[in-house]
């Protein structure tokens, strides 16, 4: 049988992950067999391997695969071989429930997840299902393009949530990797004045350098009080920080008649003034990552240059030391797994005769 590389959720699912060799189960009917060529790293998978939705020892990480399809199992019309396609969050879903026949398939009830409930991408192959594999637009760096499939496209659907029209101010909290995406497609797809708020001085003069129109350091200053004090408080606030902080200083930052839509997932619950939420009229709204025709969209973005991804190459091998580098919040934009670098080639998959 043939074999892989693989980034797996160590048996202790304590937040450290083991690099292992897999073997690459047969293709299942409309499945597609795909080499992947870069996966980033996600908050979610170190959320994953801490047990933190549950015990997944022995999953393969990565929801932010890109790579080119090998090989198609029976029924597998949507894609063909050679096709660059994603590896994203959402596995697959039901396709026939409320949410998928209402263009909400993300909330399907029997979805499942890659990296998650579904062996991800974070190896040096992955298997798909072959009809929620969006294909990657020719002009977009395959490198940046794994960037969009989880951050981008999670950012991109959260702004289009928040209802921001151009010209309008939105907040965004968090200027990490999903963060500072968030900054571009507001500023450069959406046409909206954007203020970026963290903890870190380095995240935000880079938040700076890719639109942002005003940034501030919430250990420094009140950040709620100066969105007032500047602009009359925003018309959006995107939260992507993992911070029970970050979600409650929102809510104090809009406007009147504002919305905040909640992206990260802090472990602990957030405070609302129900007299605030009702005198003032503010909606709080959740975000989950984006549907094949979000992420699409976001892809195309991505080709035409109004987003470009900040990303760092390593190799599988270094996926335990990414890891820690994220629980000690060391990262500033995408760590992104160059699948070439330090792995093992041929699966088998094509008889020996080579890719």
């Amino acid at each position: 049988m043939a074999k892989m590389k693989a980034a797996v959720v160590n048996p202790k699912v304590n937040g450290f992950v083991e690099v292992v060799e897999k073997d690459i189960r047969p293709l299942a009917y409309n499945e597609a067999l795909v080499e992947v060529e870069y996966c980033g790293v996600c908050h979610t998978d170190l959320h994953v391997a801490s047990g933190d939705y549950g015990v997944k020892e022995g999953v393969v990480l990565g929801h932010e695969g890109i790579g080119i399809v090998k090989q198609l199992g029976e029924g597998a019309t949507a894609l063909k071989v050679g096709d660059r396609v994603s590896i994203a969050w959402m596995y697959k879903a039901c396709g026939a429930c409320e949410y998928c026949n209402t263009g909400r398939e993300t909330l399907c009830r029997s979805v499942l997840n890659s990296g998650y409930t579904a062996d991800g991408g974070m190896a040096t192959h992955c298997i798909v299902n072959a009809d929620y594999a969006v294909k990657v637009p020719a002009g977009l760096d395959p490198a940046q393009a794994s960037s969009i499939t989880c951050a981008g496209v999670t950012c991109y659907k959260a702004i289009k949530v928040s209802g921001v029209r151009p010209g309008q101010w939105i907040a965004i909290y968090g200027a990490g990797g999903l963060g500072n995406l968030g900054v571009q497609y507001a500023k450069k797809v959406f046409g909206a004045h954007v203020v970026a708020i963290d903890i870190n001085d380095e995240k935000l003069a880079f938040a700076q350098e890719t639109g942002a129109d005003l940034v501030i350091n919430a250990a420094k200053e009140d950040a709620a009080k100066i969105m007032q004090e500047k602009c009359g408080g925003v018309h959006a606030a995107v939260v992507t920080a993992v911070s029970k902080a970050a979600f409650n200083s929102a809510v104090d930052a809009v406007r009147a008649g504002g919305r905040v839509v909640a992206v990260g997932l802090p472990p602990e619950s957030m405070d609302l003034s129900i007299p605030r939420i009702v005198l003032d009229g503010i909606e709080v709204v959740g975000s989950l990552v984006g549907t094949r025709k979000d992420l699409e969209e976001a892809f195309q973005f991505g080709a035409e240059g109004l987003v470009v991804p900040k990303v760092q190459l390593r190799t599988l091998d270094e996926a335990p030391a990414i890891f820690d580098e994220m629980r000690a919040g060391k990262i500033t934009g995408r760590m992104v797994i160059d699948m070439h670098k330090g792995a093992s080639g041929c699966c088998g998959a094509c008889g020996g005769a080579g890719h």
